[in-house]
């Protein structure tokens, strides 16, 4: 067999990627979904593990729920590769890469704007309740970019999108937020999960457009963000950049994400040369070296989902990788994908799952039918908190089968 190097061969990378989709990915993707699904839900409990939540703003360290959204960045930027490779093969040429980066980079801000503006509604002010805008906004996503059959639903597609589109503007509209004596109008006081998924993917997948797979150019800009993390709290960026989303010009964000794409490329080159076992060790001594990073900096300052510092960044990375490695021997090597079809919905419609706890909040509200104190209190709450999110894994199976499916 045909040996080569990463120094000699990077760009050689880009010819040889599957374009078949990872079963690894799908499943860590999965994963990582019902546990954001479930951790998202903890504000329901009380009597609970302090490991399993956010830590307090200032404290240096972290919870269960802290790891999750870096991994969810982290697991973005593993797709990027493998969505540039299909979409390379299908004739997409750089402008329409670049085109189709951007859109979906604006879909996510939208609904990530849409959705934080919900979390500080005030009721009575706007006319309508918290557990009201949450399931109306998500239905006008899932109008916008659902996936119509273009020969039956030629004319019915346009009316919804812009029907939907209309609601969302009219919401945006008589929106008031905060407390009676202080209210504010609908605006990006912070772009929410979604939007912050957005900013970080449109600087690493535009990165991976340019540099078309090619190793030595993604581990230098990879590196770059790193160092821009450093600066940043270092206090070390002049402030004429401030125009630049933080998201971006703080480098943790987009640093995660481009470390997925990294993994990504690394992965694939080791394993279309079938080499499982120096994938596996390049990749954990990568991990390795990741948590040795989060280290020796954490002393300047701390582990901080907050304030995303440095060492979060790292050893958030670092977990991931080893996620990854240890479900790649379990799923791709081992065979065992069916162990976690339960999950699949969440893998192959994430986004759609995403926004099911909305519909379920408010079927809760409307019920009027409170759970009992029980059932929200330490063994039984944390049981009722993963059932829960196993329900939107169900439902989003159904709405699957029901051929409702959101395209970015």
């Amino acid at each position: 067999m045909k040996t080569e190097t990463l120094a000699t061969s990077p760009s050689q990378v880009a010819d040889r990627l599957s374009p078949e989709r990872i079963n690894t990915i799908d499943i860590l993707r999965a994963i990582t979904m019902v546990t954001m699904v479930f951790v998202n839900d903890l504000w329901s409990l009380t009597n609970i593990p302090q490991w399993l939540l956010h830590v307090d703003v200032n404290v240096d360290g972290m919870g269960l729920s802290d790891v999750i959204f870096p991994a969810f960045l982290f697991i973005v930027g593993l797709s990027i590769p493998y969505a540039l490779k299909n979409r390379r093969r299908k004739g997409d040429s750089t402008a329409q890469l670049l085109g189709h980066v951007v859109w979906r980079s604006v879909a996510l801000l939208v609904m990530g704007v849409w959705l934080v503006n919900g979390e500080g509604i005030n009721a009575e002010a706007t006319g309508i309740p918290r557990w009201v805008w949450g399931p109306v906004v998500c239905t006008c996503f899932i109008m916008i970019w659902h996936q119509y059959d273009a020969s039956r639903h030629r004319l019915l597609a346009p009316g919804l999108r812009a029907l939907a589109i209309v609601i969302l503007l009219v919401l945006a509209w008589i929106y008031r937020g905060g407390p009676d004596d202080a209210l504010r109008t609908f605006g990006p006081r912070w772009w929410g999960i979604l939007g912050l998924i957005g900013w970080a993917y449109l600087a690493s997948a535009t990165i991976a457009v340019f540099a078309r797979n090619r190793i030595p150019v993604i581990f230098g800009f990879w590196l770059f963000f790193c160092l821009l993390s450093i600066m940043h709290h270092a206090g070390m960026i002049p402030s004429f950049l401030n125009f630049i989303p933080p998201a971006i010009r703080g480098g943790t964000l987009t640093a995660l994400a481009l470390g997925g794409v990294l993994t990504a490329l690394v992965f694939e080159h080791y394993r279309q040369l079938g080499k499982n076992k120096t994938l596996t060790l390049v990749l954990a001594c990568a991990a390795i070296a990741l948590f040795g990073l989060s280290v020796i900096l954490r002393p300047y300052w701390g582990i901080s989902k907050q304030y995303e510092t440095p060492s979060w960044l790292f050893v958030c990375s670092a977990i991931t990788i080893a996620a990854f490695l240890v479900l790649y021997w379990i799923v791709d090597i081992g065979g065992k994908a069916h162990w976690f079809r339960w999950a699949k919905p969440a893998g192959v419609a994430t986004l759609l799952c995403y926004l099911m706890p909305h519909y379920g909040y408010f079927i809760k509200q409307l019920s009027g039918i409170p759970l009992p104190d029980v059932m929200l209190s330490g063994a039984l709450g944390l049981m009722k908190s993963f059932l829960f999110a196993l329900l939107c894994v169900w439902f989003t199976g159904l709405l699957l089968r029901a051929g409702i499916r959101m395209r970015l």
